[in-house]
This record gives C-alpha cells, structure tokens and sequence, in this order.
C-alpha cells in the first residue's frame, strides 16, 4: 500500500560549488516533485532584479557638451568613452551609497579600470579598457558612482545633476546570469524527488553565494506580509441586509414597475421614486396620493404585486430600516 504523506518532505541538503571567484553552483534537495521549480524560479527572479551593485549615473568631462562631441587629443569619441565606461564596474568603499570622482591624465598613455581605483571606489575590472591619449593631450573627467538595484534610465536622473555632466543609463545588477535545471534523487527508493542546481555568475562586485544570500532576504521581506494577521470584518446587520435580495428589489425604481403614464405622473409628482417606498405606505396613504384616480389605484396595487410585495407589506424591522435609508438617500440627490 502507498504510504499517505501529510506533509510535503523539507529539502535537507544544501551545497556549494565554487567553480571560481565569481561563478557558482549551489544545489538543495531533496524536494517533492514540481517543489524545486516552484522555489527556483522567483530565486532567479530575484536574483536578477533585485540584488545590489554600483554604477556610473552621470559623466562630466572637460571640453565635451555632449555624448556625441569629442576631445582633442583623445582617439575615442565620447561616446566610444561612455560605452567603455559601461563595463568597467565599480564597487564603493566604506558603505558610500553615491561618490564623485575626479580624475586627470596626461597623455600618452592608455586608460584602463585600474587606473579609475581610488580611496573612494575600488574597480573590479581592471583591465577594462577606458580611452587612449596622444602625446601632449590631457583628459579631465568626473564621474558620479551610486548604489542601486536593477536599471536605471538615464531620464530619471537627467533633472537631478549638476550643470555639466551627462546622464547615463545605469545597470546596476551585479549578476550576470542565473540559471538553474532540476534534477531527479533518490530517496528510500523513490526516484522522483528533485535537486535544484542554481548557477550563479556575478561582474565581481559581489560573490555568487553572497548575491544568493541578498536574493533569500529580498524573497523573506515579500512573503512576510502574509504573516501579519488576517483580519475579516464581520458585516454589520444593515451590511447584510443592505446586500440582500429583497433590499435590492424594494430599492428597484418605479419605472421597472411599467405603469401607465398618468400613473407614474401621480407617482413622481408626489417625490415617490422606490417601488419600496409604495410598500412602505399604508392603503390609504397610497389612495391619498394627489391626482391620483381608483383605476390609477387598482394598477399601482398590481403591479406592485406582481412584483412580489404589496402595499403595506409586512417587512421586517431591519428590512425597513435599510430601506428608509435608501430613501433618504434618493431623495437627497
């Protein structure tokens, strides 16, 4: 006899395989059937778009305008320059959340990342090209660094610098890729339960377990609203009724009761506008009604009737009372 289970088996096993500084592999089992890929992929998700890295916002360079101008002495144009400054990745020191750089060089000479390292900022990818200058050419630039998440357009950014410096979209995820397959394990003779393999490969800012780690908090911070207590309000007595069948009918207008015109008149002359307000009236408070005739009379009796109810019905105390409401409400338009 197949065994019942009541609960679903929790993963045991956690490992970590360091392929190198910024690659890794990290596998958890075992897991029921379909449990892996359900855990895996908003990992990924998260993994993507929400894990910390930094990232230039904004460029300032001495004799330039714009990304499409140039600098004597320089052999990339601007913005050749701004697409290398791209894949240099940057990393700020002493918890900075945002650094302003500035920087000098004199030609000739070739820049790389490991010439952008400073006090402030520590470059991941040193030997990242950046530009090249010509004998007796100088290059004066600043850059702003911050710490972000996911990408940032450059329009976003555009209306908070400073006079000079050209915005730039900034990608700040330190994760390159993340990727992930399911496997089959064995457990006490059963083949189908799963291992995940998540390979994790980061620019450096970052290493692959940290970067998963950060992944794990951002998940946990999301899932914890649904901790906090559920709180259900009871409905009041004149909620429930006010969502009840015979309220929704007796608050229906009297042109649903599809009198003739003279009566309707009668009607609407006198401010009568609810078929429950007709109910609500004794026999001869209806007969009362200005202008109104006995053959007038006898048709509003029927068709109200017809519509389940008579004049002067007998309602109930909280029927009656949500009704009145409702009047109150019509008349008051």
């Amino acid at each position: 006899m197949k065994k019942i289970k009541t609960t679903p088996l929790a993963p045991q096993e956690f490992e970590v395989e360091q392929i190198s500084d910024n690659e890794a592999n990290i596998m958890a089992f075992p897991f029921e059937t379909g449990y892996a890929i359900s855990l895996a992929h908003p990992l990924r998700r998260f993994l993507l778009s929400s894990s910390v890295g930094y990232a230039p916002i904004a460029i300032k360079i001495e004799g330039a305008k714009h990304e499409f101008d140039s600098v004597r002495g320089m052999i990339e144009d601007i913005s050749d320059f701004i697409l290398n400054l791209k894949e240099i990745r940057f990393k700020l020191n002493n918890d900075s959340t945002e650094e302003e750089i500035n920087y000098t060089f004199a030609g000739p000479c070739t820049i790389t990342g490991a010439d952008l390292a400073s006090e402030e900022v520590e470059v991941v990818s040193p030997d990242a090209p950046l530009a090249t200058l010509n004998e007796d050419s100088t290059l004066n630039f600043s850059i702003q660094i911050a710490k972000g998440i996911g990408y940032v357009a450059s329009e976003d950014t555009y209306e908070e610098l400073a006079e000079g410096y050209i915005a730039l979209d900034a990608f700040f995820t330190p994760v390159r890729s993340a990727t992930y397959k399911i496997e089959n394990v064995l457990v006490e003779d059963n083949p189908n339960f799963e291992r995940v393999v998540m390979n994790i490969k980061t620019d450096g800012q970052i290493s692959p377990v940290d970067a998963f780690r950060n992944s794990l908090e951002v998940m946990y911070a999301q899932l914890a609203v649904f901790n906090s207590e559920i709180s259900i309000k009871a409905p009041t007595t004149i909620e429930r009724v006010e969502e009840s069948a015979d309220l929704k009918q007796l608050a229906t207008s009297i042109d649903s009761l599809g009198l003739s015109a003279r009566s309707y008149n009668c009607l609407d002359r006198s401010n009568i506008k609810l078929i429950g307000e007709i109910t609500l009236m004794s026999i001869n408070d209806l007969k009362n009604v200005k202008n109104l005739g006995k053959k007038s009379y006898d048709e509003i009796v029927e068709k109200v009737e017809e519509f389940g109810y008579g004049v002067g019905a007998d309602l109930a105390d909280d029927v009656v009372a949500a009704l009145k409401k409702k009047i109150e409400a019509v008349q008051a338009q």
